[in-house]
């Protein structure tokens, strides 16, 4: 018996490691809903073909390869598809803007106060005061933007625009055309491209190793 859940342990362990270097997953931090559900879910399939000696050990390997699949697919559709991404991921949130808490937002994500200055606190800043702009993230982290310093504003990110980040900047997609114009390129060949500073950087797919 005991021969048994040391060779299922030895094998289920690879097969994850396997599994999360194909999705390619870094730390828990940067897991979305989705990876954390697919995370849970095979933990608790490997667990139970540990703890039940009797069950195959391929009752679990089939569907732990089945949600590697299907979160694959759904990483590689997201990845076309704006509207699937934000369905999927969601989108991410502004908590302060312009110095200002968005207590109206904060309400809709049940994000705390606390939870607000917790996470301030652990980037090192004392007071709400100090923050122009504050962004919570899909993965719960918080973006922290101060007054005193320049930081990028993402215009355009995989050929999609953000239109709230243009009207931050008090630009329109009539402008963002022009300058798209001005050096030969169309919205689709655009990988990344932020405004800071006044100026618009601009990084394209076929700088892309």
């Amino acid at each position: 018996m005991y021969i048994d859940i040391i060779i299922k342990t030895f094998i289920l362990y690879f097969l994850i490691v396997l599994s999360y270097r194909i999705m390619g997953k870094k730390e828990v931090g940067e897991l979305s809903i989705i990876d954390l559900i697919v995370t849970i879910l095979i933990a608790e399939l490997a667990a139970i073909c540990i703890e039940e000696t009797k069950r195959s050990i391929f009752v679990s390997i089939v569907p732990i390869i089945e949600l590697v699949i299907i979160q694959i697919s759904l990483s590689y559709i997201s990845m076309k598809n704006n509207k699937i991404r934000n369905f999927l991921d969601g989108r991410p949130s502004i908590i302060i803007k312009k110095g200002k808490v968005c207590f109206e937002q904060m309400t809709k994500l049940r994000y705390s106060l606390d939870d607000l200055i917790s996470q301030l606190r652990e980037k090192g800043i004392k007071s709400i005061e100090e923050v122009d702009y504050a962004v919570l993230e899909n993965s719960g982290t918080l973006s922290v933007f101060q007054k005193t310093k320049d930081y990028p504003m993402p215009i355009i990110l995989d050929g999609i625009i953000d239109f709230e980040v243009l009207k931050e900047i008090k630009k329109d997609k009539l402008w963002l055309y022009k300058l798209l114009e001005k050096q030969n390129l169309k919205l689709e060949d655009v990988f990344y491209a932020f405004y800071t500073k006044n100026k618009t950087y601009i990084i394209k797919k076929s700088d892309l190793i």
